[in-house]
């Protein structure tokens, strides 16, 4: 019903940036709040930051001024800008979205996950 299409993971050094997409596709009626989770090996999935649909923002402590999260909601998608990248970022983001569909359901939806790998 709805497909979560994330891209932008790569290979950066440390100090470097990178920027990651979700793109939702699928039948959507509206699309409320929107967020990047990372799993780093061995650890739990954390929150990384959140958007609502009317563009509040809430971030991790460990990425407070250094990620932002952004969205267009004409694109149904959601970014995060991160720079002053540290090894310690590196993990598997995933995306999350809170999905109406057009049968009136509400859906929370993973992506698939992107890799995001932080060299010293």
């Amino acid at each position: 019903q709805v497909q979560l299409l994330e891209s932008g993971g790569g290979l950066v050094q440390a100090g470097g940036s990178l920027r990651i997409s979700c793109a939702a596709s699928g039948s959507i009626l509206s699309i409320n709040d929107m967020g990047w989770y990372r799993q780093a090996p061995g650890k739990q999935r954390d929150m990384v930051a959140r958007i609502t649909s009317g563009g509040t923002t809430n971030y991790a402590d460990s990425v407070k001024g250094r990620f932002t999260i952004s969205r267009d909601n004409a694109k149904n998608t959601v970014y995060l800008q991160m720079n002053s990248l540290k090894p310690e970022d590196t993990a598997v983001y995933y995306c999350n979205v809170d999905v109406v569909t057009r049968s009136f359901r509400y859906l929370g939806v993973w992506g698939q996950g992107t890799l995001v790998t932080v060299s010293s």
